[in-house]
């Protein structure tokens, strides 16, 4: 069995989550199973390791799950990319679009050096607007992108799109 398959196993659907119509896709029985969580990591480290990453960068709150061992296991430092206000040093920001409204990330103004090659981890890919503005956040830095890897990605929202030309790799395709 491939790590999508298996790691399928363990996504739970929640109908109608956070509204009508939607199909929240939650990971929280995948981090409860250590072996699924330890396949999800090891399956993305394997991914990561052809890019020759200088980093891992992660989106708060559920990328930190998935990058900072990513991070380790590639024996690479980690970067919290935080919404506003949370980091206690000087940062760069970058406000971006939402369904709904506007949201604010932010990095610290010395997390990347010029030139680094990171990789950024998050937990889903949807329609890409918070990859997409933690990619314009460390290209401003003059970091490059070396990729985008998720453990689900939701094919039908075309979020792959939106950060293109950049590589994305995922486990799960729904």
């Amino acid at each position: 069995m491939n790590a999508a398959n298996e790691l399928s196993q363990f996504i739970r659907d929640i109908p109608d989550y956070p509204v009508p119509g939607v199909n929240f896709k939650d990971i929280c029985p995948l981090l409860q199973n250590a072996n699924a969580l330890k396949l999800a990591v090891s399956t993305i480290v394997d991914l990561a390791r052809p890019l020759g990453i200088d980093l891992v960068a992660a989106p708060d709150a559920r990328g930190f799950i998935f990058g900072v061992p990513v991070a380790v296991a590639l024996n690479r430092g980690f970067v919290p990319i935080r919404k506003a206000g949370k980091l206690p040093y000087a940062t760069n920001s970058l406000e971006y679009d939402l369904e709904y409204g506007t949201d604010t990330l932010e990095m610290h103004i010395d997390a990347v050096k010029q030139g680094a090659r990171v990789l950024l981890v998050d937990d889903l890919l949807a329609t890409g607007g918070t990859i997409k503005a933690c990619c314009e956040l460390l290209e401003q830095q003059k970091a490059v992108v070396a990729g985008c890897c998720f453990v689900v990605e939701l094919n039908f929202l075309k979020g792959r799109e939106r950060i293109a030309p950049r590589k994305v790799q995922s486990i799960i395709h729904y």
